[in-house]
């Protein structure tokens, strides 16, 4: 039986104001919070307002049979709580349908992964702490930022405890292969991956309102066919878009809306059903190992990290970033740690690209990409110079070693705590559940042993006749 996974991510881009050389160390704030809050504020009036409160109403209306999975980063959640607080109250209602499952992904929407294993552990933690806390879901899938993938990674997010993960279906990698198979990881089988179908990911959240498009305009219907003419044998069909393409990439009047309202009846119509990442996952064999040296993503054509580091620019940002990583992992200031969440965010490496099919014209308040890797490098160097004050350059290696391995002793003597904690709460619980149980009653076993007696002295007195 084939089933569909839909998936939508939520991301929303901190805006960095325009800082010149001559602020470093007198201007420690970074934003433009007037561009931030009207930027979340039209995308929720626009999008996710709109298309949450359609999947809330599919989800009553269909009830088990519906179901679609979401991850968040930190980013935007400390964007919606600050200014469309309706958002995150609609994903808690969507949530008590209980259609709806949450990934875990790395808290800034940055490339931690590709750089600095602690900390972009330290992400992912954190981030996991802030979807149990407003919804109540502890994720077990992950998903990394764009879809970033590789057999590194996987093995990364293999070790820390994750089910499966989400990535691309790219086709350099598949070959020949299908993506409508569940793979797994080449370093660990028991990480299991889902690929996305970009051709029909990207018919929904790009092609829609085309109207050059050969297919347009499209119905549900045809969508619906178009799934159930698939071989028999392709039962995995992964559906990941951003949910920013229902009501920004697709207008609303373009009936995208109510196309994702009649989807479910078409589908349910050819025997095709929805699951979360969790139940495939748990439900279904892997095709295989999947092979992916080089990492992979659902940007662009050639599928890769070029939109983010495909230049000397966007590589020296990142590595000048990511130097001072271990530092930040010390560091217990606030301020320190939120700034870099936001000046990991994947945009600002974005906004430097000169790829010509990249972001298209949209590049903020920059003018070129040279222009926002000046602005980017500017606000860097300030960053840089505040953590270097707190632990400054001239620490000796053997002593910085030292603070780091002392926070991972910390950290593991924590855990070990944790599952104690965890083991005397079960215990508590069997005795609370045994105190609280009827005694049983004691059988009678009395008579038993008096006729096995008599029998035997009967046998004895016959024998002596």
């Amino acid at each position: 039986m084939k089933t569909i996974c839909l998936y939508f991510e939520i991301h929303q881009n901190i805006h960095l104001k325009r800082y010149r050389f001559f602020d470093i160390g007198t201007d420690h704030y970074y934003y433009d919070d007037y561009e931030n809050e009207r930027s979340i504020t039209e995308t929720a009036d626009r999008s996710y307002v709109p298309a949450l409160q359609t999947l809330i109403e599919i989800a009553r209306k269909h009830g088990d049979y519906f179901k679609c999975a979401f991850s968040l980063s930190g980013c935007a959640i400390e964007q919606l709580e600050n200014h469309s607080p309706q958002v995150i109250e609609l994903l808690q209602e969507l949530n008590e349908t209980g259609c709806v499952e949450f990934l875990a992904e790395p808290y800034s929407h940055g490339f931690s992964s590709l750089a600095n294993p602690e900390c972009f552990k330290e992400e992912v933690s954190r981030l996991c702490q802030k979807v149990k806390d407003l919804f109540g879901q502890e994720p077990k899938i992950f998903r990394n930022s764009c879809l970033v993938y590789s057999d590194d990674i996987g093995e990364l997010v293999a070790n820390m405890g994750f089910k499966g993960m989400l990535t691309e279906g790219a086709r350099h990698v598949l070959g020949w292969k299908s993506p409508h198979f569940l793979y797994h990881c080449n370093r660990n089988p028991e990480l299991k991956l889902l690929l996305r179908d970009y051709r029909l990911s990207e018919d929904i959240s790009l092609r829609f309102n085309d109207a050059n498009w050969s297919e347009y305009p499209l119905f549900a219907d045809a969508y619906a066919n178009w799934i159930a003419a698939l071989p028999e044998e392709e039962q995995v069909i992964n559906i990941f878009m951003e949910l920013c393409a229902l009501g920004i990439f697709q207008p609303l009047s373009s009936g995208i809306l109510d196309f994702m309202k009649a989807l479910p009846d078409q589908l349910k119509e050819r025997g095709i059903v929805f699951s979360t990442p969790s139940e495939i996952c748990a439900k279904m064999k892997s095709a295989g190992a999947l092979d992916v040296t080089y990492p992979i993503s659902w940007v662009d054509e050639e599928r890769d990290i070029s939109p983010w580091l495909g230049n000397v620019m966007q590589r020296e940002a990142f590595e000048k970033l990511y130097s001072i990583a271990d530092r930040v992992r010390i560091c217990t200031d606030r301020r320190i740690k939120q700034d870099w969440a936001y000046l990991q965010a994947s945009n600002n490496l974005r906004f430097m690209s000169t790829k010509p099919n990249s972001y298209g014209a949209y590049r903020g308040i920059y003018d070129s990409p040279y222009d926002a890797f000046t602005n980017f490098m500017n606000i860097l160097g300030d960053f840089i110079t505040r953590v270097n004050n707190l632990y400054p350059t001239d620490m000796d290696n053997e002593e910085l070693n030292s603070l780091l391995t002392t926070i991972k002793n910390q950290e593991k003597e924590l855990e070990i705590k944790d599952k104690e904690i965890e083991k005397l709460h079960h215990m508590l619980e069997r005795l609370e559940n045994a105190e609280k149980a009827p005694a049983k009653p004691k059988a009678k076993t009395a008579a038993a042993p008096k006729t096995a007696k008599t029998t035997r002295s009967t046998t004895r007195t016959t024998s002596k006749k």
